[in-house]
């Protein structure tokens, strides 16, 4: 447990440091406290910009509502978070721990503290290739799509395990 839950709190800082300085980089001038504005785009690669956006859905703008949404969104999160939490404590495998550890911080970073604090969630990364735009997303995302992607993994390798011993025991 202690290893997902060190993971978890590591994406945490990432995510909110990495936020709070984006934040202050694409703030215009002269705005000081309302956090929703977008106008502002900075080039770093031909294929990749940072570009600010208010997500009040989830991972990648999936659910986007706003309002009430945002609410309902935040207590179904919570609840998820807290059983993930819960379920940590039985984990055994280190590549589990891990992937759960990614998807707690990144929960937590994203949709509740970013929920609480400003009622949507803050992303800036902005790939494109020509006209074509990935969702614009944040660390917390990065850190739970891979998280889900090294679950997807290590179920993959304890069947392939599990297949093995059940090769070697006929």
């Amino acid at each position: 447990m202690r290893l997902g839950l060190s993971v978890a709190a590591i994406v945490l800082v990432l995510d909110q440091v990495t936020k709070a300085l984006l934040l202050g980089v694409m703030r215009p001038e002269g705005v000081i406290e309302t956090p929703f504005y977008t106008d502002k785009i900075i080039e770093i690669l031909p294929f990749f910009n940072f570009c600010m956006a208010w997500n009040t859905g989830i991972s990648f703008s999936m659910f986007d509502g706003g309002g009430t949404t945002t609410y309902v969104l935040l207590v179904i999160q919570s609840a998820i978070t807290i059983g993930l939490i819960w379920w940590l404590r039985t984990l055994q495998g280190r590549l589990t721990q891990v992937a759960t550890g990614l998807i707690i911080g990144g929960a937590i970073g994203n949709n509740m503290i970013d929920r609480v604090r400003w009622g949507a969630v803050a992303d800036f990364f902005d790939f494109h290739v020509g006209g074509w735009h990935f969702a614009t997303f944040n660390v917390a995302d990065s850190c739970i799509s891979i998280g889900v992607v090294l679950w997807l993994l290590d179920a993959v390798l304890n069947r392939q395990h599990h297949r093995g011993e059940n090769k070697e025991s006929t």
